[in-house]
């Protein structure tokens, strides 16, 4: 398949940084400008098969490669495949440590660490750690703090892509802070709808309801979900779109305002939201559909300034009309599938 292909090929990961070095070799800031070293070391805050797809590219583009493993870690591939290695989160769980950006920050300063690549997961998609980094005068291989910011809160991408002029599925326009919200909701757009995490994604804080019965118990549980995953139990409101088609277009930016698309991927295969299958090109789209998806992709990236690689995804209806959903502010697992039709 051709994902399968994707994740074998050697060089996959090199073609994706090389287009981000060449598009924006000058760093993003945030609110001061800061002045930037040529990269010459750089550090993945990240662990398995990325931290490795990463060394790889940055050995053939010159870069000198920095690993941080957690204690539980010690012997995991990655640590063997950078130049260096060091421990952080020590005496944390491992996937503490992975989060604990003091430590991170701690290791690039001290051992001269010029950009920080997050990977995905962990804390790619966290703008605290992206100021972090923008605070200590390191790189973060991403878009700037604020767009992270901004896309990471999806009550607040959604208004964006409003302005956009990019459709939305019918929502709430800001978080929930009581059931009678939801109740009202529904009232006025019917059943069924969905209630998502305000603060986060990767399908947890999810809920469908389908009758009136149904509601209290789901708000409650894509509360507890959300807030357990993403320290913020804060929910928005949909109207849920019954047997979607999930397509998502992968994007790339500059710090000059130029955003290009790398076209699209169906994701539409997914067990509990999450994503089984890729496939790219998406089969039997129409031409015409396509060309909307991408365009829209576009403008909602120019519309914030967004820098570096990242995913813009839409759900289509049975009639053909397509709805924003979110950004993904990072580099995902299936952009390899992606390389593999661009190359």
């Amino acid at each position: 398949m051709l994902l399968t292909q994707g994740l074998r090929q050697a060089g996959v990961g090199l073609l994706t940084l090389r287009r981000i070095y060449c598009l924006s070799r000058a760093a993003h800031t945030s609110a001061q400008k800061v002045e930037y070293k040529p990269i010459k070391k750089v550090m993945v805050a990240n662990r398995g098969e990325i931290a490795i797809r990463v060394f790889r590219a940055c050995t053939e583009l010159g870069f000198r490669t920095v690993a941080v493993y957690s204690e539980q870690d010690t012997g995991q591939m990655h640590r063997q495949k950078a130049d260096e290695a060091y421990l952080i989160g020590r005496g944390l769980p491992p996937v503490a440590a992975y989060l604990h950006i003091p430590d991170i920050i701690k290791v690039a300063k001290e051992n001269n660490v010029d950009a920080i690549h997050p990977g995905y997961g962990f804390l790619s998609e966290r703008s605290d750690f992206a100021q972090a980094c923008a605070d200590a005068g390191v790189r973060f291989v991403g878009p700037s703090p604020e767009v992270v910011r901004k896309m990471g809160d999806k009550v607040e991408a959604r208004a964006i892509a409003i302005s956009a002029g990019v459709p939305v599925v019918p929502g709430t326009d800001a978080p929930i802070s009581a059931l009678q919200e939801a109740q009202e909701f529904a009232n006025t757009y019917g059943f069924p709808i969905i209630f998502k995490a305000a603060y986060g994604g990767g399908g947890r804080g999810m809920r469908v309801v389908r009758e009136y019965e149904e509601l209290e118990e789901n708000y409650q549980r894509a509360y507890s979900e959300a807030l357990a995953a993403f320290g913020n139990g804060a929910l928005f409101v949909e109207k849920f779109i019954e047997k979607p088609r999930h397509i998502e277009v992968q994007i790339l930016g500059d710090k000059y305002g130029n955003v290009i698309h790398l076209y699209e991927r169906d994701c539409s295969i997914q067990r509990r939201h999450q994503k089984v299958v890729e496939v790219a090109p998406a089969a039997q789209l129409d031409p015409h559909l396509r060309d909307r998806l991408t365009a829209d992709s576009v403008n909602l990236a120019k519309q914030v300034g967004y820098e570096n690689a990242g995913t813009v995804e839409f759900l289509l209806d049975k009639h053909g009309k397509h709805y924003f959903i979110e950004v993904n502010s990072r580099l995902q697992v299936e952009h390899t599938v992606t390389e593999e039709i661009t190359e």
